[in-house]
C-alpha cells in the first residue's frame, strides 16, 4: 500500500510510518518541522519538507491510496495564544489535504481528531453523540476539520474516517516547552531534579491512551469498509487523575519531588472519560496496552 502521512515526524505519525514500514508498506512523510523532528522520520520512509497550507507542497505528495493526516498545531495553550496559525494549519490545511486527495483519487484519508471537541461534559461519557462544545481555538479546528472530512466523504469526494484521540501518550513524545504534555513534561522534571507543574489541583481526569492502541486504530480505520464517514473516540476508556499519572511516574522514576500547582489553565475540561464501543464495533478494535506497562515503557524511552 502506498501511504502519506501529514506530520510524520511527529510523536503520532512516525509511531504510525514505522508500524506500516515493518508490514512493508511504501511511505511517504511531509512535514514542516515546526513540531516535528528529522530524526523521528524512520529508515525507509521518503522524507518532505513540506507545509499544508501550501496546496502546492501537497501535489507531489497525495499520489497515494491511503493518507494518514496528522500534521496540525496540537496544543490548547497554544491554540489561544497563536489562533490564526492555529486555524490556518488546521482548518486550511486539512481543506487542502482534502483538495488534493480528491484530485489524485486517495482510497481513504483517515483524520486525526480530539476529544476537545466535547468540552466539558461533567461526569457524563464522552459519546460521539453527543453535541460539540469547544472551548478553544485548538478544539474548533479540530471540529472544522471533522466536518469536513465527512462532508468529502458524504458527497463521495474522498472517503474518510476520524478518530478523536484522547490523551495519547507513549514512547517518542518529547517534551515541547511551555506547551509539553503531561507525561514528557512530568518525566523530564524528575529527570532532571525539578518540581513538577500541576495546573489545577490535579483531580481533572483524562482518559490517556497509549500510543501502540492510537497506531492500532489508524491502521484498522484505514481499511474497514464500513468506517466511511465515521466518527469515533479512541481511549482507554478508563480514565486518570493527573495526581495519579504523577504518582505512578515518580514510581516508576524512582524520584518523588513535590508538584508545583498553577491557577487551571483557560480551554482545559474537567474530566474526559470516553465512550468506546463505536471503534469496537465498526473497527473491531481494542485497547490491549497496561497501564502499568504502558507508563514503564514510556518511561523506559526517555533513557
Amino acid at each position: 500500500m502506498r501511504v502519506l502521512i501529514t506530520g510524520g515526524a511527529g510523536f503520532i505519525g512516525s509511531n504510525i510510518a514505522r508500524r506500516l514500514l515493518e508490514r512493508g508498506d511504501d511511505v511517504t512523510i511531509i512535514d514542516n518541522l515546526t513540531g516535528g523532528r528529522e530524526d523521528a522520520v524512520p529508515k525507509g520512509a521518503v522524507f518532505v519538507r513540506g507545509d499544508i497550507r501550501d496546496p502546492a507542497a501537497l501535489e507531489d505528495v497525495c499520489d497515494v491510496d491511503v493518507i494518514f493526516h496528522e500534521a496540525a498545531v496540537r496544543s490548547v495553550p497554544r491554540s489561544l495564544d497563536e489562533p490564526r496559525l492555529t486555524h490556518e494549519s488546521n482548518v486550511n490545511g486539512t481543506l487542502n489535504l482534502l483538495l488534493a486527495a480528491e484530485r489524485h483519487g486517495v482510497k481513504r484519508l483517515v483524520y486525526a481528531s480530539s476529544s476537545s471537541v466535547y468540552g466539558d461534559v461533567g461526569e457524563q461519557k464522552n459519546v460521539e453523540t453527543l453535541a460539540p462544545n469547544p472551548r478553544s481555538p485548538y478544539a474548533v479546528s479540530k471540529l472544522t476539520g471533522e466536518y469536513y472530512c465527512r462532508v468529502w466523504a458524504e458527497l463521495g469526494r474522498v472517503p474518510t474516517t476520524t478518530l478523536r484521540y484522547f490523551n495519547v501518550f507513549g514512547p517518542g513524545q518529547h517534551p515541547e516547552s511551555k506547551y509539553s504534555a503531561v507525561f514528557p513534561a512530568f518525566i523530564a522534571a524528575l529527570r532532571e531534579g525539578r518540581a513538577p507543574t500541576i495546573y489545577g489541583d490535579g483531580e481533572q481526569r483524562r482518559d490517556f491512551t497509549f500510543i501502540d492502541d492510537v497506531v492500532d486504530a489508524n491502521l484498522l480505520a484505514a481499511e474497514a469498509p464500513e468506517s466511511d464517514g465515521a466518527i469515533m473516540n479512541i481511549a482507554s476508556g478508563n480514565p486518570k487523575s493527573v495526581n495519579e499519572v504523577l504518582r505512578t511516574i515518580a514510581d516508576g522514576v524512582g524520584t518523588w519531588i513535590d508538584p508545583v500547582h498553577e491557577p487551571p489553565r483557560v480551554g482545559d475540561i474537567r474530566n474526559s472519560h470516553a465512550e468506546i464501543s463505536a471503534a469496537r464495533t465498526v473497527l473491531g478494535w481494542e485497547p490491549r496496552a497496561p497501564w502499568d506497562d504502558s507508563v514503564r515503557a514510556t518511561i523506559q524511552w526517555f533513557g
